[in-house]
């Protein structure tokens, strides 16, 4: 948790005072939070969240296992589809060499549905769990999936997944 605090703190820009004052607790209390001497309650922390609109929630853990394919290659296939922010979705993205050695440098236009296209293919092909985790949407890839070109046992890997998100 005082990892969290002192994040959230950080990238909303203000100091320990000054959220302590917003959010009716102390500074020393603030920063106790935020070294680990102190562990706030979780009302406590909705409190000051509250105070800088945000709001604190659970999302469950992605999970990867992976799916055996033909010649030794095998896939990773999340537990659920992962969600990204629009910025992050729908960005410019340069691959790593791992994901795209034949054209390194090339920077796809995710807002671009055959750049995304293109990207998706790469990463379920070839991509770890963190690459999927970061590059691919879940909605945007329920809606290219049957346009994507993928080896049959991606494919077969990923439909599960895809049918059940599609049923939900």
């Amino acid at each position: 948790m005082q990892n969290l605090i002192a994040q959230v703190r950080t990238q909303a820009g203000i100091t320990q005072e000054v959220w302590a004052e917003l959010s009716g607790t102390s500074r020393p209390t603030l920063s106790a939070y935020e070294n680990g001497r102190k562990s706030p309650q979780l009302s406590t922390v909705e409190r000051m969240f509250e105070a800088l609109s945000l709001e604190l929630s659970v999302e469950p853990k992605i999970k990867f296992r992976k799916v055996n394919g033909p010649r030794g290659r095998s896939v990773s296939v999340p537990s659920h589809l992962p969600r990204l922010a629009p910025a992050q979705a729908l960005g410019k993205i340069e691959l790593p060499l791992h994901l795209n050695w034949s054209q390194t440098g090339r920077v796809f236009n995710l807002a671009n549905r055959k750049d995304r296209e293109r990207v998706y293919e790469l990463v379920l092909q070839e991509g770890t769990s963190a690459d999927i985790e970061s590059i691919v949407d879940g909605l945007f890839l329920l809606d290219l999936w049957t346009e994507l070109v993928l080896p049959k046992y991606v494919r077969e890997a990923w439909q599960p997944l895809v049918d059940h998100a599609m049923a939900v």
